[in-house]
């Protein structure tokens, strides 16, 4: 049995770590498995008449398939769990390792510490109550609540005096943020590799959300805005859209693989994290970040749209560009990531970009592109480094993007 109490199956386990590969005898049903889902691993024939399978940037336990085909993923970080949970609380909002709510051991899974700070976090934002919120419906009643929806009667039940067509606000533990919480308290307790207590917590934090209905792994989240009202639960709200989102894979072809399971995409991870301090540490320059924005065009038509990792901004204008990259830089940047950089700059009139490297040595002087006057800086905020390093090591790159965002002048020429 699971900590869920459920009973579990013995499959074939296979583990690597992140982009490292194996070479395994598959069965043909396990690698139809493993082939439908790209996004985790990539699974090639080797020459020995078997198979070698490699990491895609995931980590975390995922169950798939069944019968023949079943097997269990686990896919390991190659920094230690701590300090990918912190980077995780960050990228989310919650630098949980900070605040002293969790303690990893060094023996313990990424899924089960996940787990253990999202149950802990949920439990402190339930600690306060449930929170209810007003929730706008229309339904069929057989007696009049709110107020009457004429056009829908008349359209719908012309002469009958009942079911009503009418429309209410609710006042009802059913709003976003318990849904999102449930979600993901939901997920988490049937995850293989989640400790008996922490899915005894998990299992007591859902019974609390009586009414409410959980959001699904893969189903669109309920939109939500921070308040005052809800603030308490903001930390575990956002680690529950991470879980919601890393409980969601993409199947290759037809769907037809049984998924069970919790991953994490690495490079995600690493561009929110990236944007979370920098967001903090570029104010006292009196910039502002904005992450992931999709309204920019590459081309006068408007036809072409493009999405940089993070645009710096002051009095309104873009100053600076920060793209991010989950990868070990060696020499110089691959020329596709420059061009990246190029075109963004280009599109956006500026003439300076960064690019972020996870891990590696960053070169000693900027590229500065022939004949366009465009500087790009390639950086290193290596995620090894203990917290309290890769602290320190995010203010420097701070302020070096911070230098270039408010002495540099873009140019004169804007697209809009």
């Amino acid at each position: 049995m699971n900590a869920a109490g459920t009973p579990v199956e013995t499959v074939p386990v296979v583990e690597l770590t992140e982009t490292s590969s194996a070479v395994l005898p598959l069965t043909p049903a396990q690698v139809a498995t493993l082939a439908a889902v790209p996004e985790l691993v990539a699974v090639t024939p080797d020459r020995s008449g078997r198979w070698r399978v490699a990491g895609r940037q995931r980590v975390g336990t995922v169950r798939l398939g069944v019968g023949d085909g079943a097997l269990e993923l686990r896919l390991h970080p190659k920094i230690p769990v701590g300090h990918l949970l912190g980077l995780v609380g960050h990228a989310g909002g919650a630098p949980v390792w900070r605040r002293g709510l969790v303690e990893v051991a060094e023996t313990e899974t990424l899924v089960a510490a996940v787990a253990d700070a999202f149950a802990r976090l949920a439990e402190q934002a339930l600690n306060g109550g449930v929170l209810h919120g007003y929730v706008h419906r229309e339904e069929a009643l057989t007696v009049v609540r709110g107020r009457v929806r004429t056009g829908a009667q008349l359209g719908r039940r012309l002469g009958m005096p009942v079911p009503l067509e009418v429309a209410f606000d609710d006042h009802t533990a059913d709003i976003a943020e318990n849904r999102i919480l449930l979600g993901a308290l939901e997920r988490l307790r049937s995850v293989p590799g989640v400790t008996a207590a922490t899915a005894g917590l998990l299992r007591h934090l859902s019974a609390r959300l009586v009414g409410v209905v959980p959001v699904r792994p893969g189903a669109p989240l309920p939109s939500w805005r921070a308040t005052r009202l809800n603030e308490r639960y903001v930390p575990a709200l956002r680690l529950a859209e991470l879980v919601l989102a890393g409980s969601s894979l993409q199947q290759a072809g037809t769907p037809a693989v049984r998924i069970d399971g919790f991953v994490l995409d690495l490079a995600q991870v690493f561009e929110r994290f990236l944007t979370a301090r920098l967001r903090d540490l570029l104010t006292p320059y009196g910039v502002r970040c904005e992450a992931q924005r999709g309204s920019h065009r590459l081309d006068r038509g408007g036809r072409v749209r493009f999405r940089p990792d993070v645009t710096v901004h002051r009095r309104g204008r873009p100053v600076t560009v920060v793209d991010a990259k989950y990868q070990v830089l060696e020499g110089d940047p691959p020329a596709g990531h420059l061009f990246q950089l190029i075109s963004y700059c280009t599109a956006l009139g500026l003439d300076h970009g960064h690019l972020v490297y996870a891990a590696g040595r960053a070169p000693a002087t900027p590229y500065r592109i022939t004949g366009s006057g465009i500087t790009v800086t390639a950086h290193v905020l290596d995620l090894g480094l203990p917290p309290d390093r890769l602290d320190r090591e995010a203010g420097e790159l701070a302020e070096r993007i911070g230098f270039t965002a408010t002495s540099l002048c873009t140019s004169a020429t804007f697209m809009t």
